[in-house]
């Protein structure tokens, strides 16, 4: 049997943990050690890194007890083990700012590769802040991101090809909020 329909096996099992499975196990010569086996955790890898240049928010005003805002992207950089290239400018950031601190994000822009690959970014995350720090950041003050959670879960759309590997995983942002600009740190979840 090969090794990729073991792993699968041992992860169903994983999930399961029937005694009817793991006695099915032994047609396929897995003990019941196997089928006991965690799965190891992910673990997370650098692909590249966005900054992302921006321009001033436009309040759209309070909805549902959210501040509503609207934020342009003007332009920006890719650069990474696995990317390089430029934000296209005319995307956005659309922003519901609570109450309590949390500010849900939702951006969706466009990146061109080294090569004029264009790639489609759609990144919605939470930024969770002091009352202080969100006040700080509004004025465009520089503050220090360890004082901060903002992390994203960008998805990419990207034709056949050199980056098709952008549809076939799983990735996380770690945000930084600059006066002018947004550094996104993209990990693929290994």
């Amino acid at each position: 049997m090969n090794a990729t329909l073991k792993r699968a096996i041992t992860l169903v099992v994983g999930c399961l943990k029937s005694s009817a499975v793991v006695a099915a196990l032994g047609a396929f010569g897995l003990s019941a050690s196997v089928a006991a086996q965690d799965a190891p955790a992910p673990r997370l890898t650098l692909a590249f890194a966005l900054k992302v240049t921006v321009g001033p928010p436009q309040e759209q005003g309070t909805v549902d007890g959210k501040r509503m805002r609207f934020v342009p992207i003007t332009g920006g950089t890719i650069d990474g083990p696995k990317l390089h290239g430029v934000v296209l400018a005319g995307g956005g950031d659309w922003q519901a700012l609570h109450t309590d601190g949390l500010t849900e994000v939702n951006t969706r822009y466009a990146l061109r590769s080294d090569d004029g690959t264009v790639i489609d970014i759609v990144n919605p995350g939470v930024r969770v802040a002091s009352p202080d720090v969100s006040a700080r950041l509004a004025r465009g003050e520089l503050v220090d991101p360890t004082s901060y959670y903002f992390r994203t879960t960008p998805r990419f759309t990207v034709a056949d090809g050199r980056y098709a590997w952008l549809r076939r995983a799983v990735f996380v942002g770690y945000g930084i909020r600059r006066p002018s600009e947004v550094e996104i740190r993209v990990f693929t979840v290994e």
